[in-house]
């Protein structure tokens, strides 16, 4: 009887034990969001109290910069802050997103997730990616509501719509990607409810080889927008400098206005691209800049970063020279989508390169529609690149030019050697070995001599060797690496080391003869028992 009531406890209890250590994971991770997003809005709330402390005329009291503070976290999501006290009393929104105040919510939610989703070698259980991204995901998405609902009572209340649909987008990819990162495959393993075949073929080698070309091409975009922006403000220093000194002529205002150009800047480099590819980026209804020409900027605020706007009129040749950014990204995206293996057809890699520029004008246009926005009602509407115009624009340029630039460089990696290779005794040792072609066509001639010389020579119980021929025959007292030393020749192949100047020259052996006679076979034997 007390056996039998032990190892019914037992049993009864080994499920409360999996709930046990199950549960505290899980409401370890939704802490772990909640944490992700407090430690966001509490960095920027020490930002923003520290500029009011400093201010010389603070305009509300700590609480108004506790609500800004909220709206600010909200808008790096991508959410449209409301702006009520305008001179037409219509609310304004404020929609344009400074992309570097992603970076902070971005990297505290994958950080939550990635460590969320990291197994313990102790632990027995541990939970699935799935439950892991949506408890990190149910923190983050609770704080988000709150600080929604406490943004509201600011100066700059939340889009209540905007924000239902900004802030999960966010955090889901974020979470997303710290999930992955946490089980040690950077792209993860694709669901399962996906077909055979669609997970079979994102496995192949190409989509790796096309994500890695559409990211340089986009980033060889960015870098050429950020060097057109610098050399705009380079050229313009005058104009930058009297705009932000007429801004303000406090120190603590200064240095608010810096730290908005500098979360603005990333947006500059994106409205560059922009600009470099063609379609430009708005500047309010109806006004566009263009390389092609500007019609001239509306009412703009007045900002350091507008100064860099080019003068008003018709293009230059100056201006037309942005073209060479997407130019030099659509090489980019041709190179990095060749594969490293002979056996790749012409159509394979041209496939690479067109799925590499697919991708890249993918990521300009997210790129594109995260930085633009509206900047207020009516006239400035409209702010920033169109996503769709830059993410054709992208696509178009890299298509035209990777993919000849993809097959060219195939082509040239993978050609074969020109003529036969000769056999000269007097050429250095590494002469030609490492050329290309020359290398695959000796391990080749290589592999067919030993499948037709070998099995004539060898017995079947000895493993096939190399077949040498000496030299020549080697004086009494030479040392005994000079005697050991031969030449293998293999299909009209020099493999082996030249022989010393002086020396008689080596007769190729055919690669398909009867057995020869003075022929010695080096094969290893077994040492005694």
């Amino acid at each position: 009887m007390t056996q039998v009531t032990e190892r019914g406890t037992r049993l009864s209890a080994a499920p409360r034990a999996g709930v046990r250590r199950r549960s505290p994971a899980a409401a370890a991770c939704v802490v772990g969001g909640a944490v992700a997003a407090g430690l966001g809005l509490g960095f920027l709330a020490v930002l923003v109290i520290v500029l009011w402390i400093s201010s010389p005329y603070p305009d509300s009291g700590p609480g108004g910069a506790l609500h800004l503070a909220a709206g600010l976290w909200l808008l790096a999501h991508g959410t449209e802050l409301l702006r009520y006290e305008t001179l037409s009393g219509v609310p304004a929104p404020v929609g344009v997103t400074p992309l570097l105040l992603v970076a902070l919510p971005v990297l505290l939610m994958r950080r939550a997730a990635r460590l969320g989703g990291a197994s313990d070698e102790d632990d027995e259980e541990v939970l699935p990616a799935t439950a892991v991204f949506s408890a990190v995901l149910c923190g983050y998405l609770a704080v988000g509501a709150l600080a929604t609902v406490y943004a509201a009572g600011g100066p700059m209340p939340a889009d209540p719509i905007s924000a239902a649909w900004h802030v999960p987008l966010v955090a889901v990819l974020a979470a997303a990607g710290g999930v992955w990162g946490a089980k040690g495959r950077p792209l993860g393993p694709l669901p399962h409810w996906l077909p055979g075949g669609v997970r079979r073929g994102f496995v192949r080698p190409r989509y790796a080889l096309a994500l890695r070309a559409g990211a340089g091409g986009a980033l060889v975009l960015l870098g050429g927008g950020a060097l057109l922006v610098g050399a705009s403000l380079a050229w313009h220093g005058a104009q930058v400098q009297a705009s932000f000194l007429s801004l303000t002529g406090v120190w603590s205002g200064r240095f608010a206005v810096l730290l908005l150009a500098l979360a603005l800047i990333p947006n500059a480099m994106v409205w560059g691209a922009a600009y470099a590819l063609g379609p430009g980026f708005a500047l309010g209804a109806e006004v566009t800049a263009t390389p092609m020409g500007f019609a001239g900027a509306p009412a703009l605020p007045r900002f350091p970063l507008l100064e860099a706007l080019p003068a008003a009129g018709p293009g230059t040749p100056l201006t037309w020279a942005a073209a060479g950014v997407p130019v030099v990204a659509g090489l980019a995206v041709g190179w990095f989508a060749v594969r490293r293996a002979r056996e790749v057809s012409y159509g394979e890699t041209a496939l690479t390169a067109a799925l590499g520029a697919l991708v890249c004008g993918l990521t300009m246009a997210g790129l594109a529609a995260a930085a633009a926005g509206p900047l207020g009602s009516r006239r400035l509407a409209e702010f920033g690149p169109v996503w769709w115009a830059t993410g054709a624009a992208a696509f178009g340029w890299t298509l035209v030019l990777a993919v000849p630039v993809a097959v060219g460089v195939h082509a040239w990696r993978y050609r074969p050697a020109e003529g036969p290779v000769a056999v000269d005794a007097q050429a250095p040792v590494g002469d030609g070995w490492h050329d290309s072609g020359v290398r695959e066509l000796r391990w080749e001639a290589m592999r067919k001599a030993s499948g037709t010389l070998v099995p004539e020579i060898l017995p079947e119980a000895v493993p096939p060797v190399a077949a040498a021929v000496p030299a020549a025959p080697v004086a009494a007292g030479a040392p005994a690496a000079r005697a050991r030393r031969a030449v293998t020749v293999v299909a009209g192949l020099d493999l082996g080391p030249r022989p010393e100047p002086g020396a008689p020259p080596v007769l190729p052996v055919p690669p398909v003869a009867p057995p020869v006679t003075g022929v010695r076979v080096l094969a290893r034997r077994k040492p005694p028992a």
